[in-house]
């Protein structure tokens, strides 16, 4: 039966025909083979623009083919700082001379949350929330074991996410760095970043934020909310393909009391001085490691000037009502089979994800990929709808929640 809200509330055609960011759609790739229904998995793996596969045949052909190793001389040396400004423009509000690309997100928390204890001498505690990424965990895990220092959990509720209170009681004298995601990865949960800093920083301890679920999705304004530190992914919201590499965001008032602990010719003051000992660069490169992967920096800066020429504002208000879509959607056709929505009913607690949970949802995510309708698992029972808002349309989110609907009611 049809109820009086769901007779006002704008059809997804509606929706897609009065979208500001609809022709912004045909920027990206899609295959002609019939395996694609819907797409709901672009906070995991964003889907490839159109533009990357001619911009990367011209990079081989040209930057790397014709110029060779005169490329590092004439642009490579500087790419992962020159993107990783634009990435601090275009999606962090960060100043020039805070962000490097390179390195897998594993190793760029290393790096960072190591410096981060090592740079206070008598503070050895560690604070992360316990639903918080497994790889976030396992690093401070090793850091801890490396170090000596001891772990602090909080026992925040998945669901509602880590607020500033569920700091009381653990910050304190020995608090070296606090690690927290921006947007939780199970539920969508999106944190206070200004005022969790702040608290943190009223204990005297630095603040780490993985922006992996946000960066791309969500505004933000890290220099101006005065984070320390940040590392997020390129490969969600970024679109820089499988495995592109990660960034680090360095405010520019730590960057001379922080070392790194993965010395590298590349992060050296003098890289090719072929030098007896290390010495750090100046600035944001001394936290650069190895060679750059500049052949994999190129796809995601096609995206980034897409976000660019459209404007995070516009991409968080699309994300929003493409995620208050899926919720209505949800309560009218999962809700009623026994599942639970699992994310903030809020827009201003809510990334650009969806959870759902039920206990025959991994059996179903199976089923869906067949069918070329693609969410993403996440045990114990989360089906996540991850809603990339410059590729994703109203109707591919009503559709895809439909087969979700008819998939579990094949399997009850």
């Amino acid at each position: 039966m049809t109820t009086a809200r769901q007779t006002l509330r704008p059809t997804s055609a509606q929706l897609d025909a009065a979208d500001p960011l609809a022709a912004q759609r045909a920027a990206f790739y899609t295959p002609d083979d019939g395996q694609l229904t819907a797409y709901l998995d672009g906070n995991s793996l964003g889907r490839p623009l159109d533009v990357t596969v001619a911009s990367l045949q011209s990079f081989v052909q040209d930057a790397w083919g014709s110029r060779l190793i005169r490329g590092w001389d004439e642009q490579w040396m500087d790419e992962p700082t020159r993107v990783g400004d634009r990435i601090g423009e275009v999606t962090l509000g960060a100043a020039a001379g805070q962000v490097t690309v390179g390195d897998s997100t594993s190793v760029m928390l290393y790096k960072l949350i190591r410096a981060a204890v090592d740079s206070q001498p008598g503070r050895d505690e560690i604070i992360i929330d316990r639903d918080n990424f497994p790889t976030d965990r396992f690093i401070i895990e090793g850091i801890a074991k490396e170090r000596g220092a001891s772990i602090r959990w909080i026992a925040a509720n998945p669901a509602a996410g880590v607020r500033p209170h569920d700091l009381d009681g653990l910050l304190g004298e020995r608090t070296a760095v606090v690690v927290l995601s921006h947007v939780a990865y199970r539920s969508g949960f999106l944190a206070d970043v200004k005022a969790i800093t702040a608290k943190v920083h009223d204990a005297g301890a630095l603040m780490l934020w993985d922006l992996c679920h946000s960066v791309g999705s969500v505004p933000m304004e890290l220099d101006a909310w005065d984070v320390d530190l940040a590392v997020g992914c390129t490969y969600k919201y970024l679109n820089g393909g499988p495995g592109s590499p990660a960034f680090a965001y360095v405010n520019s008032a730590c960057q001379d009391i922080l070392q790194q602990p993965i010395w590298g010719w590349m992060g050296a003051a003098d890289p090719f001085g072929m030098t007896d000992a290390y010495q750090p660069a100046q600035g944001i490169r001394r936290f650069i490691t190895g060679t750059p992967p500049v052949l994999a920096i190129q796809p995601l800066k096609d995206m980034v000037e897409l976000i660019a020429s459209v404007g995070m504002d516009a991409v968080r208000e699309k994300s929003i009502k493409l995620t208050e879509h899926a919720m209505n959607l949800a309560d009218e056709m999962l809700v009623p089979l026994g599942v639970a929505i699992a994310s903030p009913r809020d827009p201003a607690e809510r990334g650009s994800h969806v959870t759902v949970d039920h206990p025959l949802f991994a059996d179903v995510t199976a089923k869906l990929w067949e069918r070329g309708v693609i969410p993403d698992f996440r045990p114990p029972h989360g089906l996540r709808i991850g809603l990339s808002p410059l590729s994703t349309s109203y109707a591919e989110v009503e559709l895809g929640i439909t087969a979700i609907r008819d998939v579990l009611l094949e399997l009850q």
